[in-house]
């Protein structure tokens, strides 16, 4: 209950996860029939990055900040574009000043027929994402914890979407509570296309949650891995996901994607990233 986003909005983990739900938006706005996106650990919403809490650490400066700096190739610019409207959206005046959360990056890549469902626990930022989002058909911001929204709303009506698992990782059990949550939905929705954004600390959390979704013989789980190499001492400097049922050519898009990010935001040596498949169908 103490992890507040608004430290770290708009960083390089941010623009790898929000790059990479934008393309998974893209592609199920491609088809008519209306899905629906629940968001179990939504935050705020919306970022103010002239902030006390965004200046003292600076963190968007080498993630968003250098993105929108950044020259692409067309098309890694391409695939960058509906994302990057996600943000201009937010910005009016042009100057970047404010951050979209991912509630907002579903919503402005999303059609009036489809449906968010968008939770966070802690009280304030609750209130905040009330504010940006109401409880409209359209988009719904709820106060529960993201955990149990889980078992509440999925599987959705409309039997097409996304689940967005974003915990804040201030427990040290959070991995296996990923895994456990990751297993069990997915038994009730298997059709359904799986977000989950994890910190690379070191290797034991991100190794032993994909060997227990190995050993549970998910198939089709895509994992990015993007590290922007070593920066000051103590701050995150790797990020990974996981997408279960990944969009046909997300996976080659993603191998455009995640490279131009390195480059745009690396930070020292070691920079790098990382697509493979953790299982395939049989």
């Amino acid at each position: 209950m103490n992890y507040r986003h608004g430290f770290h909005a708009g960083n390089f983990a941010d623009v790898h996860k929000h790059v990479t739900l934008s393309r998974i938006l893209v592609h199920l706005g491609g088809k008519p029939a209306p899905f629906r996106v629940l968001d179990t650990h939504a935050g705020a919403g919306l970022y103010d990055l002239c902030s006390e809490e965004a200046g003292r650490t600076g963190e968007w400066r080498l993630g968003i900040g250098r993105l929108s700096a950044h020259a692409f190739a067309a098309e890694v610019a391409a695939l960058l574009a509906p994302y990057l409207q996600a943000v201009a959206k937010v910005n009016p005046a042009q100057a970047l000043g404010r951050y979209p959360g991912s509630p907002l990056v579903c919503r402005a890549l999303m059609r009036p027929s489809d449906r968010l469902v968008a939770c966070e626990l802690h009280p304030a930022e609750a209130a905040e994402l009330v504010k940006r989002l109401g409880r409209g058909r359209h988009a719904k911001a709820i106060a529960i914890d993201g955990w149990t929204a889980l078992n509440a709303y999925v599987p959705p009506p409309e039997r097409r979407g996304l689940v967005l698992i974003d915990p804040p990782y201030e427990e040290s059990d959070e991995f296996e509570r990923l895994a456990a949550a990751l297993i069990r939905v997915r038994r009730k929705w298997p059709t359904g296309i799986y977000l989950a954004w994890y910190p690379i600390k070191d290797r034991a959390g991100p190794d032993g949650l994909a060997e227990k979704l190995s050993a549970a013989q998910i198939p089709k789980i895509l994992r990015s891995e993007l590290s922007v190499g070593r920066s000051r001492e103590g701050r995150l400097e790797a990020s990974g996901l996981l997408v279960v049922n990944p969009p046909w050519r997300l996976e080659a898009e993603l191998s455009l994607l995640v490279p131009a990010l390195v480059a745009a935001m690396q930070q020292g040596d070691g920079a790098c990233a990382r697509l493979d498949w953790l299982g395939r169908a049989g």
